[in-house]
């Protein structure tokens, strides 16, 4: 399946359930989760996986919460920590609708800089079992893998949050496209 035939799907699916399915065990139980300690994950869009409730448990748990900042116009990210789950409210919405901390919030600990990541929950349009994922077209999430893969602890483990409408057979990859570990979606 093709970019625009995973974004049409999404724009006309009832994403109601997507946020009872993050809140059950399959995410907040999974042993890679709870032996992680520096989490990365992605503050939701409306047409994907709702992370709200993981990331409130990341904390509850004790955790460290990472999530991205973009820089537009480039292809560049870096996994921002946020210091608690009401901290989400003071981040800057982007012209994507998406919350992150803005270019002037600098006192956050990038994740890079300081002891890496565990784990990262990846978001996309389209996955297929091989472990290929179908990003947005701007290669942030490749970019910044390929970054990990230099930091001494090495590439964290991947796990994608996905709804089942979101696996196919195959989807188109490129050299530069990072497979990802683990798919999770319910049902799966």
């Amino acid at each position: 399946m093709r970019r625009q035939a995973f974004k049409s799907l999404l724009s006309n699916f009832n994403v109601e359930f997507s946020l009872e399915w993050a809140e059950t065990s399959e995410v907040i139980d999974h042993p890679k989760y709870q032996e992680s300690k520096r989490i990365a994950i992605f503050l939701s869009m409306p047409d994907e996986v709702q992370t709200e409730e993981i990331i409130k448990d990341i904390f509850k748990q004790g955790k460290e919460c990472f999530i991205p900042r973009y820089k537009p116009e480039s292809n560049y990210m870096d996994m921002l920590k946020l210091s608690s789950a009401e901290d989400m409210s003071s981040l800057a919405l982007t012209s994507w609708n998406i919350l992150q901390p803005s270019d002037d919030d600098t006192g956050r600990e990038e994740a890079l800089a300081g002891g890496g990541l565990d784990l990262i929950f990846m978001p996309g349009l389209g996955f297929d079992k091989k472990g290929n994922r179908l990003g947005r077209g701007k290669g942030y999430y490749d970019t910044y893998l390929e970054r990990c893969m230099k930091h001494p602890r090495g590439k964290p483990y991947t796990i994608a949050l996905a709804f089942r409408e979101q696996i196919c057979e195959s989807v188109p990859v490129t050299e530069n496209d990072v497979p990802i570990d683990e798919i999770l979606y319910e049902d799966c």
